[in-house]
């Protein structure tokens, strides 16, 4: 790579860069994990397939998170990928609260991570690794096990929810 390429500012600020970034659909999901007292919760779009063999998925977390030493020290986590009419359920875990599962319905692994019950998918994952990712740390599993349901998956586009037409599903 050229070095006056490189070593060049970026000719964009923060904002636009969010922006670009925003134009990629996402899937929208609820990490979750058993601290010491109590599940933890929260809703990242930042979830992505990894590898197959080893099935591996990752997600991301913002260092300044209240909830970063808790998945730190997570032995499992899991993901629930929300179905379309979850849009509640994906703004209560976006919130900062005392009890952020509070009325929302949830299945407990044998490891002991709750599960968002109705989500389009499922994954209970063993952390396998955490690494440095600028002001996140990216969080990588091995798949343990996985349901997949028929309703259709919320989606995340350019700052807003949104859904798959039934003809594009």
């Amino acid at each position: 790579m050229n070095a006056s390429i490189e070593n060049a500012r970026p000719t964009f600020d923060s904002r636009e860069l969010r922006n670009a970034f925003g134009t990629f659909a996402t899937g929208v999901t609820v990490i979750t994990t058993s601290g010491i007292d109590k599940p933890v919760g929260l809703t990242a779009n930042s979830f992505s397939s990894l590898s197959l063999d080893p099935p591996l998925v990752l997600w991301s977390l913002v260092k300044a998170s209240p909830s970063l030493d808790v998945f730190e020290n997570a032995t499992h986590f899991g993901v629930s990928v929300l179905a379309d009419h979850q849009e509640a359920v994906a703004m209560q875990f976006a919130r900062p609260s005392e009890d952020k599962f509070k009325g929302i319905p949830t299945e407990k692994t044998e490891c002991g991570v709750p599960l968002i019950e109705g989500a389009h998918s499922h994954f209970l994952c063993k952390r396998e690794f955490a690494y440095d990712g600028g002001d996140h740390v990216i969080f990588v599993g091995r798949v343990l096990s996985l349901s997949v349901a028929e309703a259709p998956p919320l989606v995340f586009h350019r700052g807003a929810f949104t859904r798959i037409s039934a003809a594009a599903a």
